[in-house]
């Protein structure tokens, strides 16, 4: 999210800058990793039905939309609608195909097997009980389910590197999990078969289907 933490259950939501805008460049080299990986795993769903959840502001949102396979629906799911969305669920600045309601992921209005591809990136971070968001999320998918974490220890080594969050040892603020590579895929497998994990620098993203 770039429009500043939104708070779930005391806990900060998003993230406290602008990844998807800023400006430093190997910040943005990093963030063209992230999205090729995310976009290249949506691409391999070809969705019809979409649902992100988490989605802040919606910048990931129409970064999918717009790269395609275009779906016939997206919404787009966080705790409190980003400022200037409209009546209709329109987030601002993002492709009028993409439609919000807020929910929390712990309660997510849709039926079981409802969506095609769940998307959940940069979220499970935040959660104080990520495994009942994961069951959500496994349990709205009829297709397939796409997460990504920061990978950690690096995340943190990465923020002191750059004098961020020197105080709390380059924890960025509301991050309340840690995932390594294997600790996220071990709870991955714990609702979902894994078919594919991408790794850009400094995240970890997996596509994987739900068990039944």
């Amino acid at each position: 999210m770039s429009g500043g933490p939104q708070v779930d259950a005391g806990n900060i939501v998003g993230n406290v800058y602008d990844k998807y805008g800023t400006k430093n460049p190997i910040a943005r080299y990093l963030m063209r990793g992230f999205l090729d990986a995310v976009g290249g795993l949506y691409q391999h769903a070809a969705p019809r039905v979409v649902l992100e959840v988490g989605c802040g502001e919606g910048k990931l949102a129409d970064h999918l939309v717009r790269r395609g396979p275009r779906p016939e629906r997206f919404d787009a799911t966080d705790v409190a609608a980003p400022p200037g969305t409209s009546s209709e669920g329109q987030l601002p600045g993002v492709d009028p195909l993409v439609r919000f309601r807020a929910a929390s992921i712990y309660e997510l209005p849709y039926a079981d097997h409802s969506v095609d591809l769940v998307v959940c990136c940069e979220v499970l971070e935040h959660l104080e009980r990520p495994a009942e968001g994961l069951a959500e999320l496994a349990r709205v998918a009829r297709g397939h389910v796409l997460l990504s974490t920061p990978w950690e220890p690096v995340w943190r080594a990465l923020n002191v590197a750059r004098g961020k969050y020197l105080r709390a040892l380059g924890n960025t603020p509301g991050h309340v999990q840690h995932f390594s590579r294997r600790a996220l895929l071990e709870l991955a497998r714990t609702r979902l078969r894994a078919l594919e994990v991408r790794r850009p620098l400094p995240w970890t993203v997996i596509l994987g289907v739900p068990r039944r």
